[in-house]
């Protein structure tokens, strides 16, 4: 589910894992269309790292 949140709203995801401020750098990156892909990116990359360690 977090992995589903981290494509849709990649700041979002950020908030569940426990990382405020890099949910909100996430989402100042998120608010350019061109920053979409790399913070749903970033944001996947964190949830899977977050549930291996």
């Amino acid at each position: 589910m977090r992995l589903f949140i981290a494509i849709l709203l990649p700041w979002l995801a950020f908030f569940t894992i426990g990382r405020p401020f890099s949910g909100i750098i996430c989402l100042i990156l998120q608010l350019t269309v061109i920053g979409w892909a790399p913070a749903a990116i970033w944001a996947a990359f964190s949830v899977s790292q977050h549930k291996n360690g």
